[in-house]
């Protein structure tokens, strides 16, 4: 017993610091160099075959070599890895810190804190994929805080390193349903986009106390990422535009992570808003669902589910998606899965009993069909004006036309009134010729 309990003589594993579907996470102490650290333990599902064991296995040492390959302070340090007991145990930096979810479970936070932490997760996203390291599973439960203001990613497990060929089994998606983008949901490649799009998720989960999309079970959350446009943050405040941005469904239309940290620095380094005694936070209605959000829950692909129909949001903005809870929904539009385009939500406005008004929408800068050179565009001139300016282009073509036309008419007929004269000139002077011949014929 205690001989397991040291991993290559080196290694004391001391407590258990959290679990989840892959693995056992350690608090242990490196009796070598006299520190403690993290000892990430692979939990392998029962039932595997040879192939299925050896894909895993090699999972692990991807995440190892994926972490080891970053140097920032938002990224959890690998140590070493060993083989012990049929199995790869990882071992780390330990981080005393408690996850964003711990944080979230507690309630939203401030926009200002919210701020801070995305421009910290943001710095660490930019450096792996500068090494060409994708993440695939940002979310809550895998970003730690410290007491200092640090904030560090943590699990690298399912990771894809530009490279290296892909791990994910046949039928299977890895990721968090409830924070996967729609292209992965579609069962297309990880982009860098789509750390993006996951970062953009955690933050509105951070403001609005839940992911948007989470729902009861896993498959749930895979439909709703396959055909449902992300409903507005409520208290998005400040952060909505750049979370419309990040939350983006194609990747093309995307926020980049350059034009997302601007206005995360604007946010974060705004003055603190006036303490006032009312809380202006708007809670949502359907309750969160805890126990859906593991680290390595996996889930069928998208393309072996049957054709299932959704209704559309109603008036209150799309979050009474659970009519048993408040009573009977009034009758909706049905549609498909399949619709999968996207645009940016309309405006919500709180229920009245006037009609609604209709609210001009233009898409956000970032779909704009430019190179994001410049945002701000000037507004297009008044239709009126338009109008008013053709009408009078039309007016002056016809003017010069006119003028055109008149002269030359009058051109042509001073033409043909100067060879008319000519002509009768030359007619005198030959009759005048003859009548002298004539006369000299008769006379002697």
């Amino acid at each position: 017993m205690a001989q397991a309990r040291l991993l290559g003589n080196r290694y004391r594993l001391d407590s258990v610091v959290g679990r989840g579907g892959m693995g056992t996470v350690w608090r242990a102490f490196d009796v070598m160099l006299d520190r403690e650290v993290a000892v990430k333990e692979v939990v392998l599902p029962p039932g595997l075959n040879d192939d299925e064991r050896a894909v895993l296995y090699e999972r692990t040492f991807r995440e190892a070599r994926a972490s080891a390959r970053l140097n920032h302070p938002g990224v959890v340090t690998v140590h070493d890895v060993v083989e012990e007991s049929d199995r790869p145990w990882i071992v780390m930096e330990l981080v005393l810190a408690p996850s964003l979810q711990d944080l979230l479970d507690r309630g939203p936070l401030e926009h200002r804190r919210v701020a801070e932490i995305g421009l910290q997760m943001l710095g660490a996203l930019r450096h792996a994929h500068e090494k060409g390291i994708l993440h695939r599973d940002v979310k809550p439960s895998n970003v730690l805080i410290t007491d200092s203001g640090r904030v560090v990613l943590t699990d690298f497990g399912i990771a894809q390193v530009e490279g290296d060929a892909t791990l994910t089994q046949t039928g299977l998606v890895m990721g968090s349903p409830a924070y996967i983008p729609p292209e992965r949901a579609q069962g297309e490649r990880a982009v860098p986009a789509s750390d993006l799009w996951a970062l953009g998720a955690t933050m509105y989960a951070a403001v609005e106390g839940r992911s948007p999309y989470e729902r009861p079970d896993a498959m749930a959350s895979l439909q709703a990422a396959l055909s449902e446009p992300v409903p507005p943050a409520r208290n998005a405040g400040p952060l909505a535009r750049v979370l419309d941005g990040l939350l983006a469904r194609e990747p093309v239309n995307r926020m980049t992570a350059s034009q997302a940290q601007p206005l995360l620095t604007q946010v974060a380094t705004a003055p603190p808003p006036p303490v006032t005694g009312a809380d202006d936070t708007v809670m949502d209605g359907p309750p969160r669902y805890y126990g859906t959000d593991e680290a390595s829950e996996t889930v069928l692909d998208p393309e072996e589910l049957d054709p299932v129909t959704r209704r559309d949001p109603g008036p209150d903005g799309g979050h009474d998606r659970y009519p048993s809870q408040r009573g009977p929904a009034p009758e909706r539009e049905e549609r498909t899965l399949l619709e999968t385009e996207w645009a940016p939500p309309p405006q919500q406005h709180p229920p009245t009993h006037q009609a609604q008004r209709h609210v001009p929408q233009t898409p956000p800068p970032w779909e704009q069909p430019q190179h994001f050179a410049n945002w701000q565009q000037p507004p297009p001139p008044p239709v009126h004006d338009v109008r008013q300016a053709e009408r009078r282009k039309t007016i002056m073509i016809i003017v010069i036309a006119v003028v055109l036309v008149v002269a030359a008419v009058l051109l042509g007929a001073f033409i043909l009134r100067r060879k008319l004269h000519v002509d009768a000139l030359g007619f005198a002077g030959t009759g005048h010729t003859a009548t002298m011949a004539v006369m000299s014929l008769v006379l002697p």
